[in-house]
């Protein structure tokens, strides 16, 4: 069963969950035949943070040469089979009934859990499992939406045949950590009281803009939408004033973004790995170091957001509270090992 904690504790324990997870899912991967997916089209189903997880696993598999697509689960009722020919499943409880019912749906060919243990009903059905032992979670995924990239970079690169030592991974969330504390906090009071929040990115960073939008909404209840960089361009940021609030994340044309918008008057930060970037009136640059893989790189971007969202929550007398909103039909029950 899940321990929930508070959304700060989360977020500081990133460094022990992501150093357990690389080792699990590393011994977990040479029990699992993957040459079922050799030559396949991979489907990623996931819902909520996990579909944001899913965007940012097929970008890096189309990256490597393997043919890939993200997909929701309403992309996927009745028309699995016309999707992909082998399917990456991803959720960090394995209890989400939509990605079990398309799942279920998908029996004809190989598939592949990812949660964050072995115990679930997801893992029961699809018969194998990538358990990321990302442990102790807030309801506004943390540690649960980093152990899923974990998992899926260390699953792609084994795919793919790419070498990277992700044991490098953990010490440098340990120095964003440290490092991003300080411009976090500036960044999340210059963003409060905002009406709402745009949040820009491309590649991987346009699926971690959608899952910061999801984190400003669950944990400061504050509207947020997460954008396409070049998309953004085409309209959407015309809403932009003073009483609204933007995040960019990248290197490229999201800086210039965030320099316009912020000249514009509306309150900016941006997340980069560029040092050449100064702030400005309205403008919070947080740098962020680069691992030189794609997967490492999105999860030292969102864990730096996650500190800002943190600093966020606690501004607006919210500190760690619980969702308000909770459906009765999206969780199946655990699964018990005396049911078949």
């Amino acid at each position: 069963m899940l321990k929930r904690i508070g959304y700060r504790q989360a977020v500081a324990r990133q460094t022990e969950s992501l150093e357990i997870g690389r080792r699990s899912v590393a011994v977990a991967l040479d029990s699992l035949d993957l040459q079922t997916f050799a030559g396949k089209t991979i489907g990623l189903a996931g819902i909520g943070a996990s579909y944001q997880a899913a965007l940012a696993g097929a970008l890096y598999l189309r990256a490597c040469g393997i043919r890939a697509f993200a997909y929701t689960p309403t992309d996927l009722y009745g028309r699995t089979s016309a999707a992909a020919d082998a399917f990456i499943a991803l959720s960090a409880s394995g209890q989400s009934r939509e990605i079990s019912d398309v799942m279920r749906e998908a029996s004809a060919v190989p598939r592949l859990a990812v949660c964050r243990g072995s115990d679930n009903p997801l893992a029961t059905l699809t018969g194998a499992v990538l358990a990321t032992d990302s442990g102790a979670d807030n309801g506004a995924s943390s540690t649960g939406y980093t152990g899923t990239l974990l998992a899926l970079g260390i699953l792609i690169d084994r795919l793919a045949g790419n070498s990277f030592n992700w044991a490098t991974l953990p010490p440098a969330v340990a120095t964003v950590l440290s490092a991003a504390q300080q411009p976090a906090g500036q960044a999340a009071r210059l963003l409060q009281g905002r009406t709402s929040i745009d949040i820009v990115g491309a590649g991987v960073s346009f699926a971690n803009a959608g899952e910061a939008a999801m984190l400003i909404r669950e944990a400061v209840r504050v509207p947020a939408s997460g954008w396409d960089t070049l998309n953004y361009l085409h309209g959407p940021m015309e809403s932009q004033d003073a009483a609204t609030g933007l995040i960019c994340i990248g290197d490229g044309r999201e800086v210039k973004i965030a320099q316009d918008v912020a000249g514009f008057g509306c309150p900016s930060v941006l997340v980069t790995r560029r040092n050449d970037v100064s702030p400005a009136d309205r403008l919070v640059v947080i740098s962020i170091p680069t691992l030189g893989n794609t997967i490492a790189d999105a999860i030292l971007e969102i864990i730096t957001i996650q500190l800002v969202v943190g600093d966020m929550q606690d501004a607006a007398g919210l500190t760690d509270i619980v969702f308000r909103y909770r459906q009765t039909d999206t969780k199946l029950k655990p699964w018990s090992p005396t049911e078949v």
